[in-house]
C-alpha cells in the first residue's frame, strides 16, 4: 500500500527518483515496473504498479466507446500509459508527453493512494489542495469516523 506525500525534484533530463521506501514495495510487488498514464480529471500523472495496470486495462478496454465521457477517458488512460522500470538508482524519466501534460517544472510532489500514485507539479498540488476546501463532503465520508 502506498501512502504520504513526498516532495520529489525531477531534473533537466525528466528523470525522478523514486522515494526508497516505496522503490522497495514496487521491487517486491512488480519487479520495478510501473506505468505512467494522464489522470482522466486533473492535470497530474497517476503511477500504477504493472500488475495493477494489468488488473485495470480490461476495464478501461471494455468502456462504451460511444458514450463520449467514456472514450475520452480511454484516449487519456491508454494513450498516455508509459511502461518504465526503475534504474539501478530507483530513478524514472517522466515521457515528455507526460511531462507536458501535467505542467510539470522540478518541483513535484508524489501522493501515495493506496494502489497507485499521483504525480503533480508542486504549484498545482498547492493549488487542488486549496480548491478543494469548497467541495461539499460526499455521503459516505460523512458516515467515517477519523
Amino acid at each position: 500500500m502506498f501512502q504520504g506525500s513526498h516532495n520529489i525534484n525531477m531534473d533537466a533530463k525528466g528523470r525522478l527518483a523514486i522515494p526508497a521506501k516505496h522503490r522497495d514495495t514496487l521491487e517486491a510487488t512488480c519487479a520495478s515496473k510501473i506505468v505512467m498514464t494522464a489522470h482522466t480529471q486533473d492535470k497530474c500523472v497517476l503511477i500504477y504498479p504493472e500488475t495493477e495496470w494489468q488488473l485495470i486495462l480490461p476495464q478501461i478496454e471494455a468502456l462504451p466507446t460511444f458514450n463520449r465521457a467514456a472514450l475520452r477517458a480511454q484516449r487519456l488512460l491508454i494513450g498516455y500509459a508509459t511502461s518504465l522500470i526503475l534504474d539501478g538508482n530507483g530513478r524514472i524519466l517522466v515521457p515528455p508527453t507526460l511531462r507536458e501534460y501535467g505542467g510539470f517544472d522540478k518541483k513535484l510532489i508524489l501522493v501515495g493512494l493506496g494502489k497507485k500514485f499521483e504525480l503533480w507539479d508542486e504549484e498545482a498540488w498547492l493549488a487542488t489542495l486549496a480548491e478543494a476546501q469548497d467541495d461539499e463532503m460526499p455521503e459516505q465520508m460523512l458516515a467515517l469516523s477519523l
